[in-house]
């Protein structure tokens, strides 16, 4: 008889662009362009000119999460090769970063306050009709891009998509911001784009088997993939998943910012970033511990740690509904969540603006405000989430930073104490250029740009958050301390790293309170009436 296979639990399934891990700024043309211009090929270059620089960087802890190749050995023949065939075949987007540096210096020297009709001829061509550009009211001028006709335009080309098949049994992988993923004959490279329905079917096989020659043909692997395909298949059957059947809820720690809730009749799983199954000495949820059908994922903002497309390509067949924050202002710094899902195969996304809600029978979600944490840039798609389940109030505020105390009075009174609050305190962060850098047309000095960071909030803040929703329990989450989490994050604590003494004495000053509080770690798992 003819044998049916899984997908084994650790196969490690990368999605990339042109080589490249795919994260949400490869997807849209136009950030697509800025990085490939101003981060990836200037990479490429340093590393050809001084490939021993980079070994010795990435040996460096101070250094981790810099523009570094992270390579087992040389590679300087792959990374010309990539370097010349991005060249080549990337034309169209390197043009378009040039015209966005054109428009954004034509408009600094010729929209000074007067109607800007006059400049539409002078609108560089390939963005010609993709563009309004706009004051505001100050008189500075800018422009927004009209996303929806970039992706039906040449300017998106989906066939530079793939997802890259390897076995995976340890949390160490090379930094995804600096380092391409060159095949070195261990991986099967499939060349589908993301909206692709053939991934649905292949990760539906870590639950429903198949026959190899179903998968094989589907797939379209050559003689020499379908080889090593095999050996990503087992026949031994997945632990069925023992879904929440009691009367309250029950939320479970994931790692990072990924949290997975569950009432008898409804699921939501926030900022999905997750670990795969291998064996670890820190004990932790993975795929294997997520129900087969997923009602709502939240995602709270659009940075790589909180929204990843390893994870959510793979449980895109999952998935009802995706809760994304709302926008459609067109920012090159801002695009839009839901526009980049539906163009990669996810059609049940939702937007939420801020203080909507969504109701289902036996609770509701609501968006909240979220201020900082993006170096303050004009950026629309962030939110935090109040969840309510049954008589249960969770805020989970992720990365948020109190800069403005007020605005958590105007919260509370709109919608009460929480019974628990999960908040990011990641204090330090990076500066705006590390995510930023390559989208800003000028130079920042770097006094400023060190002034902007990337940061969650601080003792102060955070107790103040606390004081003025009167919680029982607050859990510090979103730190990047899971070692699964390096390769996206690129960070490394010590106890005598800031985030971990400003959180230790939140922790403290609460538990003094009677508040319940603790740092989450590695996984976790608490049961509400």
């Amino acid at each position: 008889m003819t044998s049916l296979w899984y997908l084994q639990p650790n196969i490690m399934a990368e999605p990339l662009v042109d080589s490249w891990y795919a994260w949400t700024h490869l997807i849209p043309p136009a950030t697509a362009a800025r990085n490939f211009t101003e981060r990836y090929l200037r990479i490429l270059e340093s590393y050809l000119e001084c490939p021993e620089a980079h070994d010795a960087a990435v040996k460096d802890p101070a250094l981790l999460g810099g523009p570094y190749m992270d390579f087992d050995r040389n590679r300087e023949d792959d990374v010309r090769a990539l370097r010349d065939k991005t060249l080549i075949e990337r034309k169209g987007l390197i043009e378009l970063s040039r015209s966005i540096d054109e428009l954004d210096a034509i408009l600094r020297a010729k929209a000074t306050g007067y109607s800007v009709e006059g400049l539409y001829p002078e609108v560089p061509p390939m963005l010609q009709g993709f563009v309004e550009i706009v004051y505001d009211l100050n008189n500075q001028a800018s422009f927004r891009l009209i996303e929806s006709l970039l992706y039906r335009s040449k300017l998106y080309n989906d066939s530079f998509q793939s997802v890259m098949l390897a076995e995976i049994g340890s949390d160490e992988r090379p930094f995804v911001m600096s380092t391409p993923r060159i095949d070195a004959g261990e991986a099967v490279h499939l060349r589908f784009p993301f909206a692709s329905e053939r991934y649905d079917e292949l990760f539906l096989m870590k639950r429903q088997p198949r026959s190899f020659e179903a998968i094989r043909d589907m797939l379209e692997l050559s003689d020499q993939d379908a080889t090593l395909f095999r050996r990503f298949l087992t026949t031994e059957a997945p632990s069925p998943y023992q879904r929440y059947c009691g009367t309250g809820a029950r939320w479970r720690y994931f790692g990072h910012a990924c949290i997975l809730l569950e009432t008898e009749g409804v699921s939501m799983l926030l900022d999905p970033v997750l670990s795969y199954t291998y064996e670890s000495g820190i004990s932790r949820y993975t795929y294997q511990d997520l129900p087969d059908c997923i009602d709502y994922v939240l995602i709270t903002h659009n940075h790589q740690d909180h929204i990843l497309f390893e994870t959510l390509l793979q449980l895109r067949h999952r998935i009802r509904t995706i809760v994304v924050p709302r926008n459609g202002g067109g920012a090159l710094q801002d695009p839009s969540l839901r526009l980049l899902l539906n163009q990669c195969g996810f059609h049940n996304v939702i937007e939420l603006a801020e203080m909507q809600a969504i109701d289902f029978p036996t609770g509701s979600i609501t968006a909240v405000p979220f201020l900082g944490e993006h170096a303050d840039l004009n950026v629309l798609t962030k939110t935090a989430y109040l969840v309510r389940l049954g008589r249960n109030k969770l805020m989970f505020l992720a990365d948020s930073c109190n800069i403005s105390p007020k605005l958590y009075e105007h919260i509370h009174h709109a919608l009460g104490d929480v019974d628990a609050i999960f908040l990011g305190m990641e204090c330090d962060g990076a500066p705006l250029s590390w995510l930023y850098g390559p989208l800003l047309t000028q130079r920042l000095e770097r006094s400023k740009d060190h002034s902007r960071r990337l940061a969650g909030s601080n003792y102060e803040r955070a107790i103040a958050i606390v004081e003025q929703f009167r919680c029982k329990e607050v859990y510090v989450y979103a730190m990047g301390q899971e070692p699964w989490l390096n390769y996206v994050m690129g960070i490394k604590y010590t106890e005598k790293s800031n985030p971990i003494i400003q959180s230790n004495r939140l922790i403290e000053t609460c538990q003094t309170r009677g508040v319940m509080a603790e740092r989450l770690f590695g996984e976790k798992e608490i049961l509400l009436s």
